[in-house]
């Protein structure tokens, strides 16, 4: 029997990778030196790179599928939170051998996004070495649309879309920090492995929100970004977090309150309101079908979080992602 010739770089690119361009922006994309793209007039191009490295960023264990819809999801959730329309994607993958099963199970996963949101892959590069992704995706806002971190204001509200800290929740228990029963894990890790991005709430925002930024360290790590940006404090009141049946099924109040502050990769927005836009919140985002809640308001400062639960002080010590701690 004659075995069939192991693969080369482009042999994957053509088998998993190689698909033709459905959007009619795209003038050359995969197989040649550069993709040749189209941007729409008084637009601006919004461009976002994540890299996700084995061992740091995911266990190896990671089901292909969901590592490939990940690598994408992360990269569109930066667009939502700047209200831009993804468009484009590059991709470069790092592969420490060539496993044919698994390269269709992650392009699959990899696809299935890109065609949820008509995005185009018109990219990248293969080679060997220890498993990473990185993913860049191109996009477009129109002109002064695009939300940033440096606009809100004392007085401003504080949203959170969706619910948070289920990821955290599902990653404690693969750190065996927690024991989630069969069904807690299931739901949790839906969360963590496949983040939904909040790309249409990302236009819905884009002429009511005076600050977006969406929470991949940690919402209490990811707000202080806005606060240094934008020369404010917050007082959230904890009571008001959004958690899920299955966060508050699984562990207590101040570990649900630590994993959904600390926790990360919820990939939801948060952002900020002026008083004055509070009342079209629920209009502007009502197309999207994503729930938000209100958890705070800003105040004169320089970074500050006060916490309140229950109207009293509550105290706790921020560990959000940092890639060097």
């Amino acid at each position: 029997m004659s075995s069939q010739p192991p693969l080369g770089e482009f042999d994957i690119i053509e088998k998993f990778f190689q698909r033709s361009a459905s959007r009619p922006d795209v003038l050359l994309g995969v197989g040649d030196d550069a993709a040749l793209v189209t941007v729409p007039e008084n637009n601006q191009i919004a461009i976002s790179t994540d890299t996700l490295v084995e061992g740091v960023h995911f266990f190896s264990d990671i089901p292909p599928r969901a590592l490939g819809h990940k690598a994408l999801a992360v990269n569109l959730s930066d667009m939502a939170a700047m209200g831009a329309e993804p468009r484009w994607v590059t991709l470069a993958i790092t592969l420490p051998e060539i496993d044919e099963a698994w390269l269709a199970q992650f392009s699959k996963g990899f696809y299935d996004l890109a065609e949820y949101f008509n995005v185009a892959l018109i990219g990248g590069d293969t080679t060997k070495g220890p498993l990473s992704i990185t993913v860049t995706v191109h996009g477009v806002v129109p002109e002064g649309k695009a939300l940033r971190r440096d606009g809100a204001k004392p007085g401003d509200w504080v949203y959170v879309t969706g619910n948070i800290g289920d990821s955290g929740l599902a990653l404690a228990h693969l750190q065996d920090k927690i024991s989630l029963n069969p069904q807690q894990l299931e739901l949790s890790l839906k969360q963590h492995y496949y983040p939904q991005p909040r790309v249409l709430a990302g236009y819905g925002l884009r002429d009511i929100a005076s600050a977006t930024i969406d929470i991949s360290d940690g919402l209490y790590n990811d707000l202080q970004h806005i606060l240094r940006k934008s020369h404010c404090s917050a007082v959230l009141n904890l009571d008001s977090l959004p958690l899920s049946e299955t966060m508050n099924e699984a562990v207590g109040v101040d570990q649900s309150i630590a994993l959904a502050l600390n926790g990360g990769e919820d990939y939801e927005l948060c952002f900020t309101v002026p008083e004055s836009n509070k009342g079209s919140v629920d209009t502007s985002l009502s197309f999207s079908g994503i729930q938000f809640t209100c958890i705070g308001q800003l105040a004169p400062g320089h970074g500050e979080i006060k916490l309140k639960y229950q109207d009293k002080p509550y105290q706790i010590e921020p560990t959000g992602w940092d890639h060097f701690n």
